[in-house]
C-alpha cells in the first residue's frame, strides 16, 4: 500500500504515458486537418476596391467572402458581361465563373441601381453597380 505522499504515487504509471502521447497526435492531426480545409486557407470576409466599370456608369462598392479580392473583381467583370450580352439593360440568366447570381435592382427609366449577390460553395461576392440606360 502506497501513501500519498510517496514517491510512487506522484510517478505517472508507464502504461498511461504511451496512451496520452497518442491522443496529443490524435487531436494535432485532427487540428491540422480542419485548418487547412482542402489545403487552402480561407480568405476571410472583407471590402474591396471595385474595378473600373466597362459601360456607362460605375461599380458602387465589392465585398468578398471566401475568395480574393482578384477573384472578386473578376467575377464583377464577367458578370457584367454575362449581363450586357442582351443590351444595357439585360439580365445574366446563367452561372459566372462558376458562381451563382441574384440580382435586385432598383430602377428608373434612365438608370440601374442593383446590389448582386453571387456564391459558389461556401464563397460569396457581392457587388453593387449604378448604370445609366
Amino acid at each position: 500500500m502506497t501513501c500519498h505522499g510517496s514517491p510512487d504515487a506522484r510517478r505517472p504509471r508507464r502504461r498511461a504515458l504511451p496512451l496520452t502521447l497518442a491522443c496529443l497526435l490524435v487531436a494535432a492531426a485532427i487540428a491540422a486537418g480542419a485548418t487547412s480545409a482542402g489545403g487552402a486557407t480561407r480568405v476571410r470576409a472583407r471590402a474591396c476596391s471595385a474595378p473600373t466599370y466597362p459601360g456607362t456608369g460605375y461599380f458602387t462598392s465589392l465585398r468578398v467572402d471566401g475568395v480574393s479580392c482578384a477573384t472578386g473583381r473578376r467575377l464583377v467583370l464577367a458578370y457584367y458581361r454575362c449581363r450586357s450580352r442582351s443590351g444595357p439593360a439585360g439580365r445574366c440568366t446563367r452561372r459566372v465563373l462558376g458562381f451563382r447570381c441574384r440580382e435586385k435592382r432598383n430602377s428608373i427609366p434612365t438608370e440601374i441601381d442593383a446590389r448582386v449577390t453571387c456564391r459558389r460553395a461556401g464563397r460569396t461576392v457581392v457587388h453593387t453597380y449604378q448604370q445609366d440606360v
